[in-house]
């Protein structure tokens, strides 16, 4: 889409200081999109209205939400705060969007699943949009998997299930990259991830597109922590060294249980046919760019 395509959007986004949203910005700019955050709360109705009334978006992005700090421990002892934003927010915006014939991309979490019998570790077999969420170990976890039930009645609203985001900036302690490169020990286990720098383009594209529904926000495949951490040192920290554990071993040192899980996602590759699996778009957006700097974590 050339620049005259894209001077007819106009993005209204939430979540100004988070990391996806700072980036969601950054990427308007990068492509002449014209963009505002929104200075409502998502729990208060009428200035989220105000908001939509003030900027005529064409499309909204909601990347705000709590995900408790240092970690989503935090959401296990405040609960209510948890809720109001995760629960009661994102239904208010989904909700006025709908009243507005708005399309809401909604980034959401695919830490609602857990392996299981039918997906075991290793077995390729992933979760794909339509299962069932069945990992309810943290109150995080829970809240999501029941506002993304009830966001499936609404048919504007286009929810990104984000894993284990991973960007470029390994300086910043929201990367997983850069959380378990600071641990002092790790589980070593498969995952799928979401690599930001590839992905979040793709999300804006979505929104030109008005695709709604349910998508696994991840690239196609899994990558352990491990083979991350190898990646690490290799691209950028030979003498970098780290300890594992058992899950058995960190359950002692977290308060709620952590997801882990390999994401189905056939459904995105096949509207983004480009994307790269993990570990490839690990090496060409994460690793390669990092190489020459030797940024430390």
């Amino acid at each position: 889409m050339g620049a005259e395509a894209n001077a007819s959007f106009n993005f209204l986004i939430y979540g100004r200081t988070g990391w996806i949203g700072g980036l969601l910005g950054k990427l308007c700019e990068s492509q002449g999109i014209s963009y505002t955050y929104g200075s409502g709360r998502l729990q208060d109705r009428q200035s989220i209205v105000s908001d939509i009334e003030t900027v005529k978006p064409s499309h909204v992005f909601n990347a705000a939400g709590v995900t408790g700090r240092p970690n989503v421990d935090w959401c296990e002892s405040h609960k209510v705060e948890t809720i109001r934003t995760n629960v009661a927010g994102t239904l208010t915006l989904a909700d006025i969007c709908r009243e507005k014939g708005l399309v809401l991309i909604n980034y959401a979490t695919g830490c609602i699943f857990e392996y299981d019998a039918g997906h075991t570790l290793g077995s390729g077999v992933g979760f794909k949009e339509e299962d069932t969420p069945n990992f309810t170990g943290s109150f995080y976890s829970k809240t999501k998997a029941m506002v993304e039930e009830l966001l499936k009645n609404y048919e504007n609203v286009c929810t990104l299930r984000v894993r284990m985001p991973i960007s470029s900036d390994l300086s910043n302690p929201r990367n997983f990259i850069t959380k378990i490169a600071r641990y002092e020990k790790v589980v070593d286990i498969p995952n799928s991830m979401t690599i930001l720098d590839e992905l979040l383009p793709i999300s804006i594209e979505m929104a030109k597109r008005n695709l709604t529904g349910i998508y696994n926000f991840t690239n196609p495949g899994v990558v352990s922590h491990n083979e991350i951490l190898e990646m690490y040192r290799e691209y950028i920290d030979p003498s970098f060294t780290w300890k594992n554990f058992t899950l058995e071993e960190q359950a002692k040192v977290i308060v709620a249980p952590r997801s882990n899980n390999e994401l189905d996602a056939t459904k995105l590759k096949t509207e983004f046919p480009e994307m790269l699996s993990i570990k490839e778009s690990l090496i060409k957006f994460v690793f390669e760019p990092n190489k020459k700097t030797g940024v430390k974590a």
